[in-house]
């Protein structure tokens, strides 16, 4: 069995995902870095962390397709013997961003596959393995963290599909929380804010001008960085009598103000 800790992240080569997988090298983890179409991207931060240092690979696979799911699964536990922690990270925004009269289902079926179906599957499939390796006394403790997105409470009408998927994982998070706890595995959510990253560059504007006007108590851009923060922290254990529980980065946008 691999000796440092192992995380899997999806969606791990760009954006959020990418800060996540570099901080988390950084902190001892060897990252598997699971991308869909970055292969380019992730070879490089592949060997720039080899460069540093660290070990790390990236696998391809679409978290949407059950097959892929378990490619992923299988090849990190052929190749390492162990999953310490599992970074659901791996999301879209509605394609288009159509009004919600105007949605079709295979926008949602496409939203819905890769941001709450994926994200359950691979849970589940890598739930088994963290769960094989506690009860054998090879792991003391593993880790989930699923990313959402204040889009799980705040009301986007061009984003419908989007905001529901974020949603249910909120309640995806608590339902595994309460199954896995006796099997000493932790459940966390992430809620980022408005966060620097290819997803948000099409609406630079609109929240440049959102931030400088106070939608958030801390008025600038959340960064990846921040996100990965509060992954490691979580992934260090730091919470041992929590689980379920949401983190919100956000700038305090989730504070109802009058």
């Amino acid at each position: 069995m691999h000796k440092t800790p192992v995380a899997l992240v999806t969606g791990g080569a760009r954006g959020i995902g990418e800060s996540i997988t570099r901080l988390l090298a950084e902190n001892g983890h060897t990252p598997v870095i699971n991308y869909f179409q970055s292969e380019e991207r992730a070879g490089r931060l592949v060997d720039q962390l080899q460069a540093g240092g660290h070990q790390a690979v990236a696998i391809q696979g679409d978290v949407g397709k059950a097959a892929d799911r378990q490619r992923l699964v299988s090849e990190t536990m052929d190749q390492f013997g162990r999953i310490d922690l599992l970074v659901n990270n791996a999301g879209i925004t509605s394609p288009g961003r159509s009004d919600l009269l105007d949605a079709d289902e295979e926008g949602w079926d496409l939203v819905f596959d890769t941001n709450l179906k994926g994200p359950f599957f691979l849970a589940q499939a890598v739930a088994r393995e963290m769960i094989a390796l506690t009860q054998g006394e090879l792991l003391e403790r593993a880790t989930i963290i699923n990313i959402s997105s204040i889009s799980a409470y705040a009301v986007s009408t061009n984003r419908a599909d989007y905001c529901m998927a974020k949603a249910a994982l909120q309640m995806m998070t608590w339902l595994l929380a309460d199954r896995l706890a006796d099997d000493r595995i932790w459940v966390y959510e992430i809620c980022p804010g408005v966060i620097a990253s290819d997803m948000t560059a099409p609406v630079k504007e609109k929240y440049d001008a959102l931030i400088a006007g106070g939608m958030s108590p801390i008025r600038r851009w959340g960064e990846g960085q921040d996100v990965a923060q509060a992954v490691v922290a979580l992934a260090a254990h730091h919470f041992p009598f929590s689980t379920g529980e949401r983190i919100n980065v956000d700038g305090g946008f989730h504070i109802r103000r009058l």
